[in-house]
């Protein structure tokens, strides 16, 4: 896992990068309460609802940071999967879990929205990637994205 990562052509910063087996994951991590949707229109574009509100917006941001992190990745790793992800976690103070399904996972343009449990089980799944090519891969990925500066 790589945390607070500094995106390196614009403003912000990446919230984590883990190496996985299955591939590098870039994972925003958003405090939201309420009900977490995905509303796909018969015409136009999915939206993400979060509390009845648009927050189709959140995935702008985590695209820009996927592509950063392709841009690292291209020539260390070739054919290892970027994979970007919501990771919603409860307000501070709610012991309540977030307000997404329970069954199965939502996603919208190609990105999962994940609970911090069913993030975790997707990061431990088995994958190609071996153990010694994630160890270089995330000295790469530290050196090429260094630590956010502190505000």
């Amino acid at each position: 896992m790589l945390h607070d990562r500094r995106a390196p052509i614009r403003q912000g910063n990446i919230d984590h990068i883990a190496i996985a087996p299955t591939g590098v994951y870039v994972i925003d991590c958003k405090r939201y309460k309420g009900k977490i949707q995905v509303v796909k229109p018969p015409f136009g574009r999915a939206s993400l609802k979060i509390n009845r509100r648009n927050r189709t917006r959140l995935l702008e941001g985590l695209g820009r940071y996927v592509a950063d992190v392709e841009a690292a990745v291209a020539g260390v790793a070739d054919g290892v999967p970027v994979h970007g992800c919501l990771c919603f976690v409860a307000p501070a103070g709610l012991l309540s879990e977030i307000g997404l399904p329970m069954l199965r996972t939502l996603k919208i343009d190609g990105y999962a929205l994940y609970g911090p449990r069913r993030l975790a089980k997707r990061l431990n799944k088995r994958g190609p990637l071996t153990a010694e090519r994630a160890n270089l891969l995330h000295a790469e990925l530290a050196q090429r994205l260094p630590p956010a500066l502190p505000s």
